[in-house]
């Protein structure tokens, strides 16, 4: 059977490719090689193999390079859109920056008021409590001037009298003329109190017409107090809400970190202490006073938050020119701890909050390294780089730089490898950044 197959595959061969001979011709001979009809079978099979071949190659590395082509393309736009993306958050985090400080020019000028309008109230009320005190005397003066005019009317009327009986009974001429001396005396003492009484009168209309203008001025004062306290209050609103929500985005328990802070705090621009408007004693603040309070216990909580922000990890690490590179989580079967940014070798790079440097040598695949200690139990780590600009011991404030990036350790390209630790556990830097942008 199967020779049968083999021989009837080789008749097909030998129609199909008759032997054919080729002739080689010289000055002195001629030869001739001959081709059997498996040569040549095996001849246009293996051509025609080659040929395929060479045509499935040809068009596989032309798909490949169209292919590669489109990605490459592909990865330049996302590229541009994601620059354009970092460029625009970069210039809503410099407005956010200036309306920040801005906020602060405002609370200080807002403090300021407060200040003078405290000071203003006082001499409000001590003007007040003299001009009281001034009216007490004044009228208990009036009311003895009164009295004395009444007991000399009084003993006046009485002389007449033991004048007319005297004069009846034909006294002697100097008991009668005593009694004239005595009601001369009286007399003008009599015209001496009307005018003091008058006097009196005088400075007791005045006295009410100035109480009446200090009462209007206390009145235009609360009006004017009312409009500061209104802008304070919408102005303390309006910029602690985005610092509150940017430490609610990381999930941090705010009460308990205030609270560490304001026990811990020593410095200058801490927390706030309460508004007395009155020395009066009263037991209970009066309403203006407590307005005041509450204004100074936002303007305290918004402090804390500020000091509480210098101390943790919301600045961003980069300056200059850069572009990121590899996000925080799984990359190539590993877990990718920290966000990647590609820049220029000497790149800035900057503390993203204030702490003690613990580390700044080289370390096996980081490269070299700057660790950063910080409160409430948070590290930062700054790898790859080409420069150290601090050491061990140093004590950093956010946008301090620190080093300059580079290409060590087991790194493809120059850039800047950084992560946020928080009791030894890898933290998204970006959670930080991103919460950050509104407000820094």
């Amino acid at each position: 059977m199967t020779r049968s197959l083999f021989a009837r595959a080789h008749s097909a061969i030998e129609r199909t490719f008759p032997e054919q001979r080729l002739f080689l011709r010289s000055d002195t001979e001629t030869r001739f090689i001959r081709l059997s009809p498996v040569t040549q079978f095996v001849g246009v099979t293996g051509s025609a193999m080659l040929l395929g071949w060479t045509i499935v190659s040809s068009a596989i590395l032309l798909m490949h390079s169209l292919g590669a082509g489109d990605l490459r393309e592909q990865a330049l736009r996302e590229q541009a859109i994601y620059e354009a993306r970092l460029n625009e958050l970069a210039s809503e985090r410099d407005a956010r920056a200036t309306e920040a400080a801005a906020a602060q020019e405002r609370f200080a000028v807002a403090l300021a008021e407060v200040s003078a309008m405290q000071s203003r109230l006082l001499e409000s009320e001590d003007r007040r409590k003299e001009l009281e005190t001034g009216i007490d005397v004044i009228a208990g003066t009036l009311r003895d001037a009164m009295k004395e005019r009444d007991m000399a009317r009084d003993e006046a009327e009485t002389l007449l009298a033991e004048l007319a009986e005297t004069t009846a009974e034909q006294p002697d001429v100097t008991r009668l003329e005593d009694l004239e001396a005595t009601l001369g005396f009286m007399t003008a003492a009599l015209g001496n109190l009307a005018e003091t009484r008058d006097e009196m009168s005088a400075f007791v209309d005045e006295a009410e017409q100035h109480l009446d203008r200090v009462a209007l001025e206390e009145k235009l004062e609360g009006q004017r107090n009312e409009r500061i306290f209104t802008q304070i209050e919408d102005a303390v609103t309006t910029s602690l809400k985005p610092i509150d929500d940017m430490f609610s985005q990381v999930g941090l328990p705010t009460d308990s970190i205030l609270e560490q802070v304001r026990r811990s705090y020593s410095g200058r621009g801490g927390p706030l202490t309460p508004i007395v408007f009155s020395t009066s004693g009263d037991a209970e603040p009066d309403p203006l006073t407590t307005r005041a309070n509450d204004v100074l216990s936002q303007l305290d909580r918004l402090n804390l938050y500020r000091i509480a922000a210098e101390k943790l990890p919301f600045g961003f690490p980069v300056r200059g020119s850069y572009r990121s590179t590899s996000g925080f989580g799984p990359r190539w079967g590993r877990m990718h701890e920290g966000h990647d940014w590609a820049g220029p070798t000497g790149t800035p790079i900057h503390a993203t909050a204030d702490g003690v440097v613990s580390f700044a040598g080289r370390q096996g695949g980081y490269g070299n390294l700057i660790k950063i200690k910080h409160d409430f139990g948070y590290e930062t780590r700054y790898a790859h780089l080409s420069r150290f600009r601090v050491k061990v011991g140093d004590r950093v404030s956010r946008g301090d730089r620190i080093g300059d990036m580079g290409n060590t350790g087991r790194s493809t390209g120059t850039h800047l490898h950084y992560e946020i630790r928080r009791g030894g556990s890898a933290i998204n830097p970006m959670k930080y950044i991103k919460a950050a942008r509104d407000v820094f």
